[in-house]
């Protein structure tokens, strides 16, 4: 046989024994493919169902997310309700189909504490393909495997600031009360209490009644348990004037009324022109209405162990020339060393500068052994027509009548207090402009929108 030939026979017996190999090959495909069925299966199968678990999964937690912070924000005693509502909008119900919803208002926060709300959301959900790589879950539904799925968020209750008109620092007993003020108008302004608040017949009209302590009714919207507020204006005492006084002039007997026996400088009446600084050593009393102008921009008057007597007279500033009148001491008088008189203060405070915004002063260092820095009548005894705050951090305040603004000034007023109890028809102007008169108002801290923190 050729070579050729035998070439030719070897070909086609190769060819032969290739298809043989072949078909051999497709059979061991089959038995290999029937074997790996049930895996392959049971894989696909896992991977189908651990997709279902993630978008379950990221339900839940977009659900547990809304619900902490409802519940943060809500900040009541009704806090768990609220996150099984917003729960439920995401399709997750409390006791239905095995979901559990579980909040609380005592979790642990990251940044230390115990003050957080946390809500959990578990939920089983069914396992079909995964057992048949002999995973069966944690646990059953209706005597089927299931996967028992969490998900959980932790929030912080969140805080707003309000601006306010009315601040009690006195952090013992009940520093803002009211006795029978059924006309009392606060509209527009926010009061605060830095212990408790309680308002008898009426709410104040104030927008917001807020207190460390609890509110029993100031305030059209009532807040309980906010954080104190710390004296806003303690850090101007540093810029109180020197006192440069040796001896101190009184009126006659300590009291109100004995204008008469005081130094001529001491009685005024018609215009005074005051310069950058004006020291009054002792009372300062008015025998006439009084009309303040200033040489040097806004001018301080200081009052060193005295009172400032309006009589039955008015002291006002004339337009442009604003003040800012401090009583402060060496510490040793125990006369009376605040505003008085039946007349009427209608002034106002300067819009810039260190005693921006002040119109009236009280040093807060000084302390009050007898009653020597108490207001009786505020706003009636003497008649307050002011643009500015009036800060008396150590008196106790009766407060009765109207505030209005002065003459020259804008609509801005703002009391501080150590204690104050509100009689009758007490009415203060609204703080609608604040921010032209230079009066940096005191903020508190009412509850807001809460953040989620874990």
């Amino acid at each position: 046989m050729s070579i050729g030939a035998r070439l030719s026979l070897l070909g086609r017996n190769a060819s032969r024994l290739f298809v043989r190999i072949a078909r051999e090959k497709r059979a061991n495909v089959a038995i290999m493919f029937g074997l790996m069925a049930p895996v392959l299966l049971g894989g696909l199968g896992v991977a189908v169902e651990t997709g279902n678990w993630y978008y379950v999964q990221r339900g839940m937690q977009n659900a547990a997310d809304a619900a902490a912070i409802a519940a943060s924000t809500n900040g009541t005693s009704s806090y768990a309700a609220e996150a099984d509502a917003v729960a439920e909008t995401y399709g997750y119900t409390n006791g239905v189909n095995s979901v559990v919803v579980a909040a609380s208002n005592a979790a642990a926060c990251p940044a230390g504490g115990s003050t957080c709300y946390s809500v959990t959301i578990t939920k089983p959900v069914p396992l079909y393909l995964a057992p048949v790589l002999g995973f069966t879950g944690n646990t059953t539904v209706n005597g089927k495997s299931a996967v028992s799925l969490q998900a959980s968020a932790t929030a912080t209750q969140g805080t707003q600031s309000v601006d306010l008109c009315l601040l009690a620092l006195g952090t013992t007993s009940t520093p803002l009360q009211t006795n029978g003020a059924p006309k009392a108008n606060l509209a527009g302004c926010n009061v605060m209490s830095n212990a408790g608040a309680d308002c008898n017949g009426h709410n104040l009209g104030a927008t917001y009644g807020l207190a460390h302590g609890t509110d029993n009714g100031c305030g059209i919207t009532q807040e309980s348990d906010v954080p104190e507020v710390a004296d806003p204006y303690a850090y101007l005492a540093a810029s109180i004037p020197k006192n440069t006084c040796s001896s101190y002039a009184q009126e006659s007997g300590g009291k109100k009324g004995g204008i008469s026996s005081l130094p001529a400088n001491q009685q005024w009446s018609g215009t005074e022109t005051l310069g950058a600084t004006t020291e009054i050593c002792g009372d300062l009393g008015l025998t006439g209405n009084v009309t303040i102008n200033d040489s040097a921009g806004p001018a301080v008057l200081v009052i060193e162990n005295g009172q400032l007597d309006t009589g039955s007279y008015t002291l006002s500033t004339s337009s442009g020339s604003p003040v800012t009148i401090i009583f402060s001491g060496d510490g040793t008088y125990t006369g009376a060393q605040s505003p008085g008189g039946s007349g009427t203060l209608n002034i106002q405070a300067p819009t810039s500068g260190t005693w921006a915004g002040m119109a009236i002063y009280q040093d807060p260092n000084l302390s009050d052994t007898n009653g020597q820095m108490d207001v009786s009548a505020a706003g009636n005894s003497p008649t307050w027509d002011i643009t500015g705050v009036v800060y008396l951090p150590n008196a106790s305040v009766t407060f009765s009548g109207a505030v209005g603004k002065s003459n020259n000034g804008n609509a801005c007023f703002v009391l501080v207090v150590n204690n104050i109890t509100i009689n009758g028809t007490a009415d203060m102007l609204s703080n609608t402009q604040c921010a032209a008169t230079g009066v940096n108002q005191p903020t508190g801290q009412i509850p807001g929108r809460g953040q989620l923190v874990l």
